[in-house]
């Protein structure tokens, strides 16, 4: 009668034991299909910090489950070899399942430290010195880095507080040298990958980055590391999930040609747009309203850029946690991020953009700009220098003329007051006076067969700009 009772429970126990493993099942079956969700997401081979946090995220839920999987099979067995013995065929099947579910479970934590160590081996060995420059950006930039996993990040400490006399620095500005004396005094000290700055407001991003060949940190313009994230980013997109085909880099039209050359690699539309982040922020707002258009990424020459569509301005701290994930991505292919910008003109050509101002002070200054920008609207130059002038744009009058054949054609931008030149060999210069300051700025670019070639052509157009002011 007892064996009978036994017999009984091991029976009942064995259908809620199944009913619970059911259970379990269908919540890996959710999981294998988040996993599926974030596989997509990434290239198969992509060991990039994004892409191992991805997987380590769900790998972590897996394991859980895997280890409650585990506790109801070892509860079912002991239940088996209770009721029916050990030799009984129900109790060696809930054994097998038993040591299947533990060796799944190694297999998931071996992955988990495998992409573990990876995520460290490549966070551990990337050094960053980091200034807010006395503004807003000390707290969001280092919680973004820690939240990533860098651990080697300096902050300069006499910049690191907010502080609207800004002490240390003349002009809390990324874009000038002496915003970086501090910086780079404590990345000697530190042997750092990179250097970084945000201005007070952190929506503009200043860079310098090491040659591991020299030691040397060099300054990286607003084209420069714009262009570094511009090829980084789309180059990912395309890996992880593929460009779409109505994919759009947006700059505005006094920032590099290179961003041109590399919106045509990678067969996505290059759209130019007014000086200005707001009118950046415009085109995303017309591809949402529209559905037409997906945003890729967006930057001006001024150190401004804008990763993901959730702003409509430049954002520094999403552009710090992305160049520094590329530093990562790039030092674990050997590279420093200098290495990448070369090869970036390798691969491209080697271009350089400058920009010049040129005061003109006082009510006679004044009226010597507007005489200028009338002058040289009605008389458009036939060549600047040795260039050939290919087209004329007049933002103010809305009209591109091409030189050659006299067409004329819109601008299809806002009314401005800019001249732009499309000069041959690929050289460019805009002309427009300044906002805020008694100044005609000179924005020039050009593309030479080398780096020491381009910065030859960039010294001589920029004479020849100059010296149209005062034809």
């Amino acid at each position: 009668m007892a064996d009978n009772f036994g017999l009984k429970i091991g029976l009942e126990g064995e259908k809620e034991f199944k009913k619970a493993l059911s259970e379990i099942n269908q919540s890996f079956k959710v999981l294998g299909s988040e996993m599926k969700l974030v596989s997509s997401q990434f290239d198969k081979n992509d060991s990039s910090v994004q892409a191992l946090t991805a997987r380590n995220t769900v790998l972590n839920k897996e394991i859980e489950a895997q280890k409650q999987k585990i506790e109801t099979l070892r509860s079912a067995l002991d239940n088996a070899s209770a009721s029916f013995g050990e030799n009984d065929r129900r109790t060696q099947n809930w054994q097998i399942q038993l040591n299947n579910a533990e060796a799944a479970l190694n297999d998931m934590e071996r992955e988990l430290k495998q992409n573990q160590d990876a995520i460290d081996e490549m966070q551990d060995q990337l050094t960053i010195v980091y200034t807010p420059l006395h503004g807003t950006g000390n707290v969001p930039a280092r919680r973004v880095l820690k939240e990533l996993g860098f651990t080697h990040v300096y902050v300069v400490p006499e910049q690191e507080l907010p502080d609207g006399e800004f002490p240390t620095v003349s002009y809390p500005n990324p874009e000038a040298a002496e915003a970086f004396e501090l910086a780079l005094a404590l990345a000697k000290e530190k042997n750092a990958d990179l250097v970084l700055a945000t201005d007070p407001d952190a929506d503009r991003l200043g860079v310098y980055v090491k040659d591991a060949k020299t030691g040397e940190y060099h300054s990286l313009t607003g084209n420069m590391s714009g262009c570094l994230l511009a090829e980084y980013t789309i180059s990912q997109i395309k890996e992880k999930k593929g460009l779409p085909e109505d994919g759009a880099l947006i700059k505005t039209i006094v920032t590099t040609n290179l961003a041109d050359a590399i919106a045509k690699s990678y067969g996505i539309r290059l759209i130019e747009c007014l000086t200005g982040f707001k009118y950046i922020g415009q085109q995303i707002l017309g591809f949402e309203q529209s559905g037409k258009g997906t945003y890729l990424f967006g930057f001006e020459e001024s150190y401004g850029c804008l990763i993901g569509t959730h702003a409509r301005d430049k954002d520094a701290i999403v552009a710090t946690m992305a160049l520094c994930e590329a530093a990562a991505y790039y030092k674990k292919q050997g590279k420093t991020l200098w290495d990448q910008m070369l090869a970036i003109y390798d691969k491209y050509g080697y271009y350089k953009d400058s920009v010049k101002s040129v005061t003109m002070k006082g009510i006679e200054g004044l009226a010597k700009i507007a005489q200028t920008m009338e002058n040289l609207r009605a008389n458009a130059p036939e060549n600047i220098g040795p260039y050939k002038v290919l087209q004329a744009r007049d933002y103010k009058l809305d009209t591109c003329k091409n030189m050659e054949t006299g067409e004329v054609t819109p601008t299809g931008l806002p009314q401005s007051n800019v001249l732009y030149y499309d000069l041959e060999d690929g050289a460019w210069l805009c002309v427009r006076p300044s906002g805020t300051e008694p100044k005609i700025k000179l924005y020039y670019g050009v593309k030479g067969s080398s780096m020491e070639d381009a910065e030859n052509r960039s010294a001589e157009l920029g004479k020849y700009a100059e010296a149209l002011l005062g034809s």
